[in-house]
């Protein structure tokens, strides 16, 4: 039994404790109690954790290699024995799995990358929806897939590894959403284009100012808005929307 429900919703988000996640757990610390998840960085979000709660705010970092389907299973029976309730799945965690062209991408790069950034988000998914869904005594619920623009755009040169395994994410994103709503869960995509993070220490320096030029509003988002479009999704106001993907990419 859980040791508490929480009154207000939960949200978990994975990859939680820096850039996106960080910031996604910022924006929503106002409205819901939080399930920051890690990998390596657990004095990262043990600060986020630290900041962020409050006296109506519960916070709780929790470790999970989300390629580990064993370590997935243990955090989600975690959460749901810390807080006994489930409302919003964020699936942020994701690698570059290295930078460069066709030439440099080998085969654990790949199987690494897979493992992470679509294996992970699936083995979430389905843990997540086996707990809000109607029809299995859930209240019905709400995952964004933090995709790419690198999806749509292809990344040659340097991501096409990367691209391809968010295209397969949004595609994931296209499916859940039409099997899930019958059954009260709605699954959407963000996807940022040229950002302002620590994703560009993947690449060789001067990446976001030699890309800068191609966005049409001529400069690089940053992670604030990004969260603000997934916290739109979450939220009552995007009750109808569901299957939908959201391009935070200045236009590019």
């Amino acid at each position: 039994m859980p040791s508490h429900t929480s009154k207000r919703p939960v949200m978990l988000i994975t990859g939680g404790s820096r850039g996106i996640g960080a910031a996604i757990a910022r924006g929503a610390a106002t409205d819901y109690d939080l399930v920051l998840n890690y990998h390596t960085s657990g004095d990262a979000a043990e600060r986020i954790a630290v900041e962020l709660r409050t006296d109506t705010c519960r916070v709780e970092p929790m470790p999970a290699d989300v390629a580990d389907e064993a370590q997935v299973l243990e955090m989600f029976a975690a959460a749901e024995e810390t807080f006994g309730r489930l409302d919003v799945l964020v699936n942020n965690a994701g690698i570059a799995g290295g930078y460069g062209p066709l030439d440099v991408v080998t085969g654990p790069m790949l199987n690494r990358l897979w493992a992470v950034n679509v294996t992970g988000a699936f083995l979430c998914a389905r843990e997540a929806a086996a707990r809000m869904r109607t029809d299995r005594s859930g209240h019905g619920g709400s995952i964004v897939n933090v995709s790419s623009r690198a999806a749509t755009l292809g990344s040659p040169g340097e991501w096409v590894h990367y691209a391809a395994s968010k295209g397969a994410l949004d595609t994931m994103t296209i499916g859940l959403a039409k099997e899930l709503a019958p059954v009260g869960v709605r699954v959407n995509g963000v996807r940022p284009g040229l950002i302002e993070s620590d994703f560009h220490l993947h690449a060789p320096p001067g990446r976001v100012e030699r890309l800068r030029p191609t966005v049409p509003m001529q400069r690089a988002g940053t992670v604030g808005d990004v969260a603000a479009a997934v916290l739109w999704l979450v939220s009552s106001a995007a009750g109808y929307v569901t299957g939908t993907f959201i391009d935070v990419a200045g236009g590019r």
